[in-house]
């Protein structure tokens, strides 16, 4: 496949969950003091339908990663080059920042808009913060529900799995982490996820962003050496 292709379908995939998940959450479904409208489950559901969606629209063109903790640890794993490594990643986060200015836009729309603290479904920790969870919290969540996200994503996509079914198995695991992850941290496992809406929120969701980047590829890189070390094919 052209790489140019593999790229921009990257961006899109990724612009389509930062847009079809944070849009749930802000538009339809979460406050920065809990859930409301659609709730937990229905934003939970919002990202991980939108990965089965994009699984299916763009994982014949680039697999789908739509996630630099996916990418990095897929080329840990002897699953990709350098060069898509730094391509997947660049048009992921472009692709995450796209949609929150996207998002952005939409909310401005509203009357009486103000950008609150951790706004257009940033992730944090901390007071003010969902369930008000500490830092030292809010990293194992993010460093375990990742390692988890990819030893399911290496264990759907081996060469002895059913390809088929791989990409409605991401998206279940992505709702399930959803679950449990969002009233610490608001659940990022995706660096590029976590991008696009602090840049614009700015304040606490920018001071905190380099967690939601350390730890979701900490896990990826975990998940890869486990499963090289104990479970390879």
């Amino acid at each position: 496949m052209n790489a140019t292709k593999k790229y921009v379908a990257e961006g899109l995939g990724t612009f389509a969950l930062v847009l079809f998940g944070c849009g749930a959450a802000t538009i339809a479904g979460i406050s920065s003091t809990g859930p409301s409208g659609i709730g937990l489950l229905g934003i939970a559901f919002a990202f991980g339908l939108a990965v089965v969606a994009m699984a299916y629209t763009i994982g014949p063109i680039s697999g789908c990663h739509i996630n630099p903790a996916i990418s990095i640890a897929m080329r840990a794993a002897g699953k990709l080059s350098t060069k898509d490594l730094v391509g997947y990643v660049i048009a992921q986060c472009i692709g995450g920042i796209a949609a929150a200015g996207v998002l952005y836009v939409l909310l401005k729309g509203s009357s009486g808009f103000v950008m609150p603290e951790w706004g257009l479904g940033s992730n944090g920790w901390g007071e003010g913060y969902l369930g008000e969870y500490s830092m030292q919290a809010a990293f194992i969540a993010e460093f375990v529900f990742t390692f988890l996200f990819l030893m399911v994503i290496f264990g759907t996509t081996a060469k002895n799995a059913a390809p088929q079914m791989a990409g409605l198995a991401i998206g279940i695991t992505l709702v399930l982490i959803h679950l449990v992850v969002i009233p610490i941290t608001g659940t990022s496992v995706n660096p590029a996820r976590s991008l696009g809406p602090a840049l614009f929120a700015g304040g606490m969701a920018l001071q905190q962003l380099w967690l939601f980047f350390v730890a979701p590829i900490a896990g990826g890189l975990f998940a890869a050496l486990v499963r090289k070390v104990f479970l390879e094919d």
